[in-house]
């Protein structure tokens, strides 16, 4: 478990929890204590509403869409939620008969006939009510955590298909946080449209109807003052609050993203002792993130005064309907117990109502950012009916490829042709910037070329399925990142069947396991958090060892031995000589001195292939680029040998 998993949930807990206004002895208003202690309404906001209705729309039809794969279910759910919700609807009734009969006398034999039955059908009622709500539960949970199973399952689905661009630009610890905040909406948001706001909408209903069969002015009345009260909330709610809410959980991925990348980055942060520095920029977002929460809250709390107000409104009319009509003479004694036990009931849902419809509006807010994550399209997707790769030799021909970054209008390759023949060791040189990663994330697919096509053994790479296509290429990165995980699985990840006898024969063909062998654990050593426990060398050859183990027909090696000191090197190098035989191997190389054997060298500038040809060959070119680097390597390398 991570420090910043760790942080970002304490501050999950403390942004999400239910709000409860602090009340004082003698008080009777809601007050908010803020963080510098003093007391106030200020920072409320202007009062803006926005219904926000495409947004209540997208997330209630994503909840809908999870709720119709498992129909009967929620049907369920639902039938036993009304049925339960009725049997207390119709509890007031037979309570006002037993008032009745206690008020005409235990001597008449009617009267405790009446009392009798009604003293049985409220307890079965009541027993009926419960039995219900539990088997409704027992539903619920299980309707809610496989949905919350496969919203998780598809949104990890989705990223893990998102392009690179799109990695490259999002934060991973908001990314996480947008995944696990609407996770635990959905909980809520079931919660809330199946057991709280259904139930309350059947009372509403049930009372309305009910009272207006005896007395229609007091099926009116509560009515009436039910749509009041339920237009005021949901205004209040959808149209005030949860806007301040959207811009509160905007700060607070924000916050969850800038821990993260602090957290993870912490080598950096100390080897700069920039410890200060990092404190204050996280203190700037805390204070924005402080301010935009606040605002929120105190916009729940007015709206919740706003509700208690409206409450004792409806109350004081339906008492007063009451009292004239027994003063009429046409309510019993039990009729005014009934009422007053029905309303009870009704007051009771009008005020969780507030409740429910400000957990609706969390909820929806909370799974917005879900929502719209759900809706990013899969920039690099499979063909209907792709089929696997099948790549044996590991020819390579780019056939008049075009490409251009996103939005870019200047295309980085036009009309780009080359052919790598199969088993043929490549080098790729140039500049930063000339095209020779490009080049290799083409191969992989990372990206879709705009033009032309890039075949693999005849095979054109975008009919056929990704994960086949890169299981036949094994990638060594300048920058290896490494799981949390032990030594062994790390090697083995391209190869998760491979025996430990194979894990550790790659091992010892990149040299790692010359350390690894040196740890107390052994293979069984967790690396860290993108392998941080171990140093830069040290990581560069467990990925060597996991590209041996992979045994690919295509090998890319991006500046492999960067990382390695010199005797390293020279044991790596003669490993990789044995590894890169009867294999289509690609070398982005800086260091030209990895290149130097090769079979061809191909110089890149400008999302062009300048020169081409053995090392001999591109050496001898009088104002070649290749010739050029090398000689400024080579009196770089000079100078360090005369110091």
């Amino acid at each position: 478990m991570s420090t910043a998993g760790a942080l970002k949930r304490g501050l999950r807990a403390l942004h999400f929890r239910n709000f409860v206004p602090l009340r004082h002895a003698g008080r009777t208003r809601p007050v908010w204590r803020a963080a510098n202690g003093r007391v106030g309404l200020a920072g409320i906001g202007r009062v803006k509403f926005n219904l926000r209705g495409d947004v209540f729309s997208a997330v209630l039809g994503f909840a809908f869409v999870r709720w119709r794969e498992q129909p009967v279910r929620v049907a369920l759910i639902a039938g036993m939620v009304i049925l339960a919700t009725l049997a207390e609807v119709f509890t007031p009734l037979f309570a006002g008969r037993i008032v009745d009969a206690i008020a005409a006398g235990a001597t008449d034999p009617d009267a405790r006939h009446s009392a009798i039955v009604a003293f049985v059908t409220v307890t079965a009622l009541g027993l009926a009510s419960v039995g219900l709500r539990q088997l409704a539960f027992f539903q619920i949970i299980t309707l809610t955590l496989k949905m919350i199973r496969e919203v998780a399952e598809d949104a990890f689905h989705r990223i893990q298909r998102f392009s690179t661009d799109w990695h490259a630009n999002a934060f991973a610890g908001s990314t996480v946080r947008k995944i696990t905040r609407g996770m635990w909406a959905l909980d809520l948001l079931n919660d809330t449209l199946l057991v709280a706001l259904l139930p309350s909408f059947v009372v509403l209903v049930g009372a309305t109807a009910l009272l207006g069969t005896f007395w229609p002015v007091m099926g009116l009345v509560i009515g009436l003052g039910a749509l009041a009260y339920l237009a005021v909330t949901v205004t209040l709610s959808v149209g005030w609050v949860a806007p301040a809410a959207t811009l509160a959980n905007a700060w607070d991925t924000r916050l969850g993203g800038a821990l993260a990348d602090a957290v993870s980055c912490n080598a950096v942060v100390k080897a700069f002792g920039a410890e200060e520095r990092e404190e204050a920029g996280l203190k700037r977002i805390l204070a924005k993130w402080q301010h935009r929460t606040r605002r929120t809250w105190l916009r729940g709390t007015v709206g919740a005064g706003a509700q208690g107000l409206m409450m004792v409104v409806i109350q004081a009319g339906i008492l007063g309907v009451a009292l004239v009509l027994w003063q009429r003479g046409a309510a019993s004694a039990g009729d005014v117990a009934f009422v007053l036990t029905l309303f009870f009931v009704v007051q009771g849902h009008l005020r969780d109502i507030g409740m429910h419809i400000r957990n609706l509006q969390r909820s929806v807010n909370d799974l917005e950012e879900l929502v719209a994550l759900n809706r990013v399209p899969v920039a690099i997707a499979d063909r209907p009916g792709a089929g696997e790769a099948k790549i044996s030799a590991g020819e390579i021909v780019f056939d008049h490829v075009d490409f251009h970054y996103g939005n870019h209008t200047t295309p980085l390759y036009r009309d780009f042709s080359v052919k790598i023949a199969a088993g043929e060791r490549v080098g790729l040189v140039g500049h930063s910037g000339s095209g020779k990663t490009t080049f290799v994330k083409l191969i992989q697919r990372l990206y879709d070329v705009t033009g032309g096509q890039i075949l693999i053994d005849g095979e054109d790479i975008a009919a056929v399925s990704q994960t086949s296509l890169r299981r036949k290429i094994a990638i060594v990165q300048q920058e290896p990142v490494l799981f949390h995980r032990s030594l062994a699985d790390n090697i083995a990840y391209g190869r998760p069947g491979a025996s430990q006898a194979e894990v550790e024969q790659a091992a010892r063909l990149a040299h790692a396991d010359e350390f690894i062998s040196r740890l107390p654990e052994g293979y069984r050593t967790m690396v860290g958090e993108r392998g941080i426990k171990l140093s830069g060398g040290e990581r560069q050859r467990v990925a060597l060892a996991r590209a041996f183990l992979v045994d690919a027909p295509i090998l890319i090696l991006d500046e492999a031995t960067s990382a390695l000191d010199s005797e390293s090197e020279v044991l790596i190098q003669d490993a990789m000589e044995h590894l890169m035989l009867g294999r289509t191997t690609l070398v982005i190389a800086h260091r030209l001195s990895t290149v130097r054997a090769l079979d061809r060298i191909l110089v890149f500038d400008r999302g062009k292939i300048v020169e081409e040809g053995d090392h001999a060959a591109l050496i001898g070119r009088e104002g070649g680029i290749y010739r050029r680097l090398f000689e400024r390597q080579a009196l770089e390398l000079t100078k360090g040998l005369v110091m």
